[in-house]
């Protein structure tokens, strides 16, 4: 059996957050949108992480139109966006109904999937997501946050994973914290 691999690319998202502190602005991403449409990944992640924040308090952006210009920069590659949980984009856990909303919102405007994980890989974190991810018939993958220490060995990311997989995941990735 041939076993498909995946390519996402980050650099809309997490490369100008690691290294500009999600200071890119719209406009600067726009112009490279036809280049990235063309090569064939099977998703671009550019919204989600820091990039919400970012944009309404440093740049001045409203971050759900950044999301729909970049919908439309890139008509035939799925879009993604990094969702931490029941925290969504903050640093708290919001309310179930918040978490549905926002997750209808992001589908309607443009994300694909959605690349879900709970900083301490408590899996409780992101079933609301989950489900609502799928309600709104988008691709909910679950996302494990690597790290190491003695008790995060590889059969804890395998049942982990198994455990996404039962809470309806449509894939699993591992995030590198």
């Amino acid at each position: 059996m041939t076993k498909k691999i995946f390519v996402t690319d980050t650099i809309l998202r997490d490369a100008h957050q690691s290294l500009l502190a999600t200071r890119m602005r719209t406009e600067d991403m726009l112009p490279i949108c036809d280049k990235l449409d063309q090569v064939g990944y099977w998703s671009l992640e550019v919204w989600g992480g820091a990039t919400f924040d970012a944009c309404v308090r440093f740049l001045k952006e409203d971050p759900w139109e950044r999301l729909r210009q970049l919908r439309a920069a890139l008509p035939n590659t799925r879009l993604q966006m990094l969702l931490r949980g029941q925290n969504l984009l903050g640093y708290r856990h919001y309310s179930d109904d918040v978490v549905k909303a926002f997750v209808a919102k992001a589908a309607v405007n443009g994300i694909d999937v959605f690349r879900i994980f709970d900083a301490m890989n408590d899996v409780r974190n992101l079933r609301v997501a989950i489900e609502a991810v799928k309600a709104a018939g988008k691709h909910a993958q679950g996302t494990i946050a690597y790290t190491t220490s003695p008790v995060h060995t590889i059969e804890a990311f395998v049942a982990q994973a198994r455990q996404m997989e039962a809470m309806g995941c449509d894939s699993v990735a591992i995030k590198d914290m």
